[in-house]
């Protein structure tokens, strides 16, 4: 398999809502496979398709983040039907925003339908850790990103950081 690139903020892919998986074949094994390969090695408890530039409904995720056991879970075209509660994430972060780290608020509970990775629906409800994770990424597949979700403050600070160091590296946004 592959290990993927993982687009950084700015890059406006991020911002684009993914399409759906029209059909589960051998191509969408091969992502899923290269996504996974890719959520370990960097390492990372989930990640989103579009995270590695794929425009596709799919995530991967390991609450345990153990690249030896590898018992990843995939949802395709995940749809949050529940939410309740609330509770802050403390220090959440994201392998395309690196170098930040904040509090988010997270609903406590959701309920979710998928396709799992063999096209069979799935219901899941989940809390604590989990639940976090998998808002984190059904965001990224809405072209939201976690620092859209912390103070405007804390966002603006990043962003001129982001964009001196791209400005010193020779690049532009």
């Amino acid at each position: 398999m592959a290990i993927l690139e993982i687009l950084k903020y700015p890059d406006d892919f991020l911002r684009f809502p993914t399409r759906p998986v029209e059909t589960i074949n051998d191509a969408i094994q091969e992502i899923i496979e290269n996504l996974a390969d890719t959520m370990y090695q960097a390492p990372g408890v989930g990640l989103a398709a579009n995270q590695a530039g794929i425009d596709k409904r799919i995530i991967v995720f390991d609450h345990e983040a153990d690249a030896q056991k590898r018992k990843y879970q995939v949802l395709i075209n995940p749809e949050i039907k529940i939410s309740q509660g609330e509770t802050i994430s403390e220090n959440e972060g994201c392998l395309s925003v690196p170098d930040l780290r904040s509090d988010v608020k997270r609903s406590e509970i959701v309920v979710v339908e998928a396709l799992d990775r063999f096209g069979n629906k799935i219901k899941m409800e989940t809390d604590g850790i989990l639940s976090v994770i998998i808002q984190h990424e059904i965001d990224h597949l809405k072209g939201i990103l976690f620092i859209d979700r912390i103070s405007a403050l804390k966002r603006q600070l990043y962003k001129k950081k982001i964009m001196k160091a791209l400005k010193q590296s020779g690049k532009t946004p």
